[in-house]
């Protein structure tokens, strides 16, 4: 067994070999070197000096980077220091003033800077006016001092109020006579009558979509938001055209037609559904009547909405 693991075939053998060969000549190699060439050792004095010499050469260098930034900064600093000490004196002129009618050149007379004198004007240009001389240290960028300094000269002029005989105040016009047909007014026509404002417009026409119509106008409780009294006004002023009512086609919608009509929930649709699909054509409201889901009232209310062609 051992002489198996130690058999070597032709090939390996002249591998060994060569690597064994290989190996004494770099052993020989690393004695024989150094008797063919010399070596030169460099004396330790000598080393240290140019090491010395090298670092002043770095020292010089960091030293005129350093040189050179400084100049330049001191440069900077004198160009800022000479901005900031040669501040020109702003001369201004004190007088009597109104600050809901001067203009800006007028504010920079009075020793106000510009971006002060252009917030004032925003603000009357908004609509704003001062009503009375403390209302004029509320600018924002008026310093106390300063506004201690124009007091004296704030000169407002009383502001007249408009009469109240004058003043148009829009009113809605309502045209009481009028009679509206929920099934077919839009909402402007809807606003005209009295107690219709825009939500129960919207609310009508919303609901006349969902539905298909008014077969009533007591549906008009059904409304959100409707009150009462709200009711009371507009009834006498609404009336119903049947014919323009859009009736559901049971036969022929799916599931989500169904349940977009506002008497008819999900689970209501998915049976009605189910029932067309197992049972075929429905041909009357009882057929309707085997689910459970829809109650006698549920039933009645969707007479006039459902069509069986």
């Amino acid at each position: 067994m051992w002489k198996e693991f130690f058999y070597f075939s032709k090939g390996q053998r002249i591998g060994i070999i060569v690597l064994i060969s290989l190996i004494l000549i770099v052993l020989m190699a690393n004695f024989a070197l150094p008797l063919f060439f010399l070596r030169t050792d460099m004396p330790k004095n000598v080393f240290l000096s140019e090491v010395k010499a090298f670092k002043k050469t770095l020292v010089s260098r960091d030293s005129i980077r350093l040189a050179a930034w400084q100049h330049k900064y001191e440069e900077r600093y004198k160009k800022y220091e000479n901005h900031s000490s040669t501040k020109q004196l702003v001369t201004y002129s004190l007088f009597t003033f109104d600050p809901n009618t001067i203009d800006s050149i007028g504010f920079t007379r009075l020793g106000l800077k510009s971006y002060i004198a252009s917030n004032i004007l925003k603000y009357r240009h908004k609509g704003g006016k001062f009503k009375t001389v403390t209302d004029f240290c509320k600018v924002y960028g008026i310093a106390p001092e300063k506004f201690k300094e124009l007091e004296p000269y704030i000169a407002i002029k009383e502001i007249q109020k408009p009469k109240l005989d004058t003043v148009l105040t829009p009113r809605k016009v309502f045209k009481q006579d009028i009679i509206v047909d929920l099934n077919s007014a839009d909402t402007a026509l809807l606003m005209q009558v009295k107690g219709i404002g825009r939500g129960y417009a919207k609310g009508i026409v919303r609901f006349r979509k969902e539905t298909g119509g008014f077969v009533s106008v007591d549906q008009l409780h059904e409304i959100y938001g409707m009150r009462s009294e709200n009711f009371d006004k507009i009834r006498p002023f609404c009336t119903v055209n049947t014919a323009l009512i859009q009736r559901l086609k049971v036969n022929n919608a799916s599931v989500e037609r169904l349940n977009a009509h506002f008497y008819i929930n999900f689970y209501q649709a998915k049976a009605l559904f189910e029932l067309r699909r197992n049972k075929g054509k429905l041909h009357e409201l009882n057929d309707l009547k085997v689910l459970l889901e829809f109650t006698q009232e549920d039933l009645i209310k969707l007479k006039p909405y459902l069509s069986f062609e």
